[in-house]
């Protein structure tokens, strides 16, 4: 690989940079200020909606986002008056996850710089950029080799500022944060967007699923129908985390159930994806053994949202696909329910309320295959199942389209931050 370097630019401790720009230690450039210690504060002092404490919890994306359990009286805060933040300065989170930082708004004054983050000053240096180089890969890895603890990092001062930076000349540094913030209000839009479009489709399938909202050309009433007449209910095949590699039949973990956003599992677009069990597909029961239009079911969640949770198989090809650990088995008794109707219709709150109601555990709940059976379901005629998946699809299309563009966005920014950064892309 070639050495020679780019006319105009120079090497240094930071990497190659143009030679108009300087990489100098933080702490020429910045003062630092760290939160107090938790002693300070008392649990009087903490009340609702009073002034908010930032601790790295509480710096999300570049924002800060407090929330109303963190806050306290004003007369608390004023005791602490030299850990309030200005407009301006930078809060960055000094334990977990490095790179938690963002700059301080001016509706933000006030707030109180928590025991877990640390107040930067930039002297001379533009915050916004700034904020952009300390969230920086290189940087957080140069924050992360220089830090102490072993089980949680932990960033002091002094690794601050001795953090090597590269600092370009004031009007370029504010051009790049503005470019980058421009990216960054595009992003907001599109999580904007994405927001509205899962909120419509949330409405719809409450109306649409529960026969709240007729679609032209259907009417008369629905058949309720247990579960247990619509389904035979069977476990699956154990087999641990462990166990699973990139060789052998597919198998469905339950812990892939829970981690993933979509309602369907397709053995020939997700193939890549889905982990393999190398056994004899013999020594798997048949009732284990996935089909196209086979519903899974979790039969345990940590939390109560994750108690309903399920995929829909879509399997054209009949691969061997093994159900897991964890997991309940329903498979088709009648034609009653369209495939395509399948990967929405368990998801109205009526159902999950009736998942709720069944479930068993304390730290740990679920629904048993003797329970899963009681549970009821609105049935509508084939046709109009099809007529409300049709539109439903359709809305999972548009978020699908917004999620996407929304990655390649996300994607173009990092591209931009690495090119910028370096001053390989000069805007000035």
């Amino acid at each position: 690989m070639s050495t020679e370097l780019r006319a105009g630019y120079k090497r240094t401790e930071v990497g190659v940079i143009p030679n108009d720009w300087n990489a100098a230690p933080l702490g020429e450039h910045a003062t630092f200020r760290t939160g107090p210690f938790g002693s300070a504060l008392h649990k009087s002092d903490y009340i609702d909606g009073g002034v908010p404490i930032v601790n790295p919890m509480h710096i999300v994306d570049g924002r800060i986002v407090p929330t109303r359990t963190m806050t306290v009286s004003e007369q608390a805060a004023e005791s602490l008056s030299e850990f309030r933040i200005k407009p301006g300065e930078i809060l960055i989170g000094r334990r977990g996850d490095m790179g938690r930082c963002a700059v301080v708004q001016s509706d933000q004054v006030g707030w109180l710089c928590g025991t877990g983050s640390m107040i930067v000053r930039p002297l001379n240096t533009d915050a916004e950029f700034l904020q952009r180089v300390l969230s920086s890969p290189q940087a957080i890895s140069a924050i992360e080799d220089s830090s102490v603890g072993t089980t949680m990092i932990n960033l002091n001062q002094s690794t601050l500022f001795g953090l090597k930076v590269q600092l370009p000349p004031l009007p370029e540094q504010r051009a790049i944060a503005e470019a980058l913030s421009d990216v960054d209000a595009l992003l907001g839009g599109l999580d904007r967007l994405i927001a509205k479009e899962q909120n419509l489709k949330q409405a719809a399938m409450q109306q649409l699923l529960t026969g709240q909202t007729r679609l032209p050309g259907f009417s008369g009433e629905w058949n309720v129908k247990r579960m247990g007449d619509l389904f035979r209910f069977s476990g699956g095949y154990s087999a641990s985390r462990d166990q699973l590699s990139t060789e052998g039949h597919c198998y469905l973990h339950y812990g892939d159930i829970h981690g993933s956003s979509k309602t369907t599992i397709d053995t020939s677009d997700d193939f890549q994806n889905i982990p393999k069990l190398d056994i004899s597909i013999n020594q798997v029961s048949r009732e284990s053994l996935l089909e196209d239009g086979d519903v899974v079911f979790v039969d345990a969640s940590e939390d109560d949202d994750g108690t309903s949770k399920h995929v829909v198989v879509v399997n054209k090809e009949n691969l061997p696909f093994i159900s897991g650990l964890h997991t309940i088995v329903a498979k088709p008794k009648t034609a009653e329910l369209a495939h395509e109707y399948l990967q929405f219709c368990f998801q109205t709150s009526a159902i999950r309320k009736q998942f709720m109601f069944y479930a068993v555990g304390t730290k740990v709940s679920g629904i048993s295959k003797s329970n899963i059976v009681k549970l009821t379901l609105p049935v509508p005629t084939l046709a109009e199942q099809t007529a409300i998946a049709t539109i439903l699809s359709d809305m999972d299309a548009e978020l699908y389209a917004l999620q996407t563009r929304r990655s390649k966005t996300q994607a173009l920014k990092q591209a931009m931050m690495q090119e910028l950064l370096t001053g390989r892309i000069r805007l000035v």
